[in-house]
């Protein structure tokens, strides 16, 4: 009896080995830090309390000198005073609307670190209204005009007025049918065949953004893959969705999410053993930071922040990608919303040499409206089976196909092929690199502790000795007339009608900016620090908040 038990037993470890291996592969293949621990992430950040620094916490938090802390003080003083009179109109019309705009608040909080915020926002007050653009530059309800690196998160590829042109041809287009939904406006085939073009797959759908657009095309893999699960990088963001963005800022646990490490190894072994993944999504964006969340000032605690492109490093990994999905059958699908048609006229796959199985495009292809698209193979797109006429995969939305947003596309995609366009392509790379690589000199020769990184006309800012008010920067670059977005100086956009001219006075304002910056003491450093005790101080703080009486 004791000898069959024995065997029963041992029957029973061997079954379960092969599901234990294939465990620990997966926690392998999962990126150490909370970034690549969805649930982790979730449960620490329910333990972190809320507390704000006072008046000489928010100044000396780092515990600099009193002579240090002093200038910071007039430094911020005479910052919030310029703000006052250059942006009073921008700012009372942004305080009468936050109260009831729950995006507009949420923006507000999360522009710096939440212990610096409330102190910052009661005396720092800027505007979020703006009443014009042209070229480059926009302009507030104060009459002050910036150069433009908020980028409209990404849709800004060719300039305000390209887009201001695209609406304007678009809806004179459409005016004749309106917005009449159900049928087609003309311009939808034309559209479909552009895109099967420049994609290089054979079907196009249709919708109203780049989240919609991703959900469609995941949720098609798994239609027909018959498989449960996609694969998501470290890091990368593909709209705010449940299955794509586990941990914080999801209040729903993602149980057929895998999040793996990019650029490893040990992901492509899980994607060769494992039978139940159906699709893996790349943003090609992660090639500037890999592994590591979209930068923003609302988390800068210190200058850990560091970021790096690769060409030929991540055109490989995606070859090897490639490869695994191909040999397993699964869908690799580029989300390319964000990066569409900015690092090449046909995108990634043109950029990187790598074809996909599917696409996902958004932002600027609609033309200055919001859309979003998923071209793909025939064998992944369509949403029936001819054997099963009940087994269908549903997808539709009363404004896919709008005539409008349709004519916009259809004119964006018109003007993406003038010599004009065209034109604004040629040495991209070498242009881009070659500005950041001056715009570095300069701030190396100034002794400032900033440096640029970029993904073609893609950049961020980081910064290269420890300090826990980097944050501060943007600050100062709005004051010297540069408009960024509210993650400040994690990613500033540029449109690639930036002239010479245009970029250098940007370059000017940004040096100017930093060295005001330095000048006021927030750029102090104890020799001692580094950014490991800057974790360690800001962790004993959550400790003894999170268990104070």
């Amino acid at each position: 009896m004791q000898q069959l038990a024995l065997l029963i037993g041992l029957a029973a470890a061997a079954l379960m080995l092969p599901a234990v291996r294939m465990r620990f592969e997966l926690s392998k293949a999962k990126h150490p830090s909370l970034t690549g621990h969805a649930r982790m992430a979730r449960r620490v950040a329910a333990l972190v309390p809320y507390y704000a620094y006072d008046e000489d916490r928010f100044f000396r938090s780092d515990a600099a000198p009193a002579e240090v802390a002093e200038r910071r003080r007039s430094g911020f003083a005479r910052l919030t005073e310029l703000y006052r009179q250059r942006f009073a109109r921008s700012a009372a019309l942004t305080a009468e609307a936050e109260g009831a705009l729950s995006d507009l608040q949420f923006t507000s909080r999360y522009r710096v670190p939440f212990q610096y915020s409330q102190f910052l926002r009661r005396h720092l007050k800027a505007g979020a209204f703006l009443q014009s653009s042209a070229g480059v530059t926009v302009t507030d309800l104060d009459g002050n005009r910036f150069y433009d690196l908020a980028g409209s998160y990404g849709v800004n590829l060719f300039g305000h007025d390209f887009y201001k042109s695209c609406i304007a041809e678009g809806s004179a287009r459409a005016a004749e049918l309106g917005p009449v939904l159900g049928g087609y406006h003309p311009s939808v085939a034309y559209n479909v065949r552009r895109l099967r073009e420049i994609s290089g797959l054979d079907e196009v759908s249709f919708h109203m953004s780049g989240t919609e657009a991703v959900m469609q095309a995941v949720r098609l893999a798994r239609f027909h893959t018959r498989r449960t699960h996609l694969v998501r990088f470290c890091g990368a963001y593909h709209g705010w969705w449940e299955g794509v963005q586990p941990g914080i800022g999801n209040p729903v646990t993602q149980r057929e999410t895998y999040t793996l490490k990019d650029m490893d190894e040990d992901s492509l072994r899980v994607l060769r053993r494992r039978r139940d993944i159906a699709c893996v999504l790349v943003n090609p964006l992660q090639a500037l930071h890999p592994n590591a969340n979209a930068a923003s000032d609302g988390s800068l605690v210190d200058s850990a922040r560091s970021a790096h492109f690769d060409r030929a490093a991540y055109a490989t990994w995606l070859r090897r990608l490639r490869e695994v999905c191909t040999q397993r059958g699964i869908a690799l699908i580029f989300d390319e919303v964000f990066v569409g048609f900015r690092l090449a006229p046909g995108g990634a796959q043109e950029h990187f040499g790598v074809r996909a199985d599917m696409v996902t495009y958004g932002k600027t292809l609609g033309g200055g409206f919001p859309v979003g698209v998923v071209c793909g193979r025939a064998a992944l797109m369509r949403r029936f089976r001819e054997d099963r006429p009940a087994d269908i995969c549903f997808a539709r939305g009363t404004f896919n196909s709008h005539p409008y947003v349709m004519a916009a596309m259809q004119v964006f995609l018109e003007r993406l092929e003038t010599p004009a366009t065209r034109g604004l392509y040629e040495g991209l790379d070498e242009l881009w690199n070659g500005r950041v690589k001056q715009l570095n000199a300069r701030l190396e020769e100034a002794a400032l502790p900033v440096q640029v990184a970029n993904l073609s006309s893609i950049w961020t800012v980081c910064y290269t000795q420890p300090s826990r008010y980097n944050w501060m920067l943007q600050y100062y670059l709005r004051a010297e007339g540069l408009a960024l977005s509210w993650v400040g100086t994690g990613r500033l956009i540029f449109s690639l009608n930036y002239t010479e001219a245009d970029f250098a006075a940007v370059a000017d304002r940004f040096v100017a900016a930093a060295k005001a910056m330095q000048q006021d003491g927030w750029w102090w450093c104890d020799p001692a620090a580094t950014n490991k005790t800057i974790k360690r101080r800001i962790l004993r703080e959550i400790i003894a908040h999170r268990f104070a009486p």
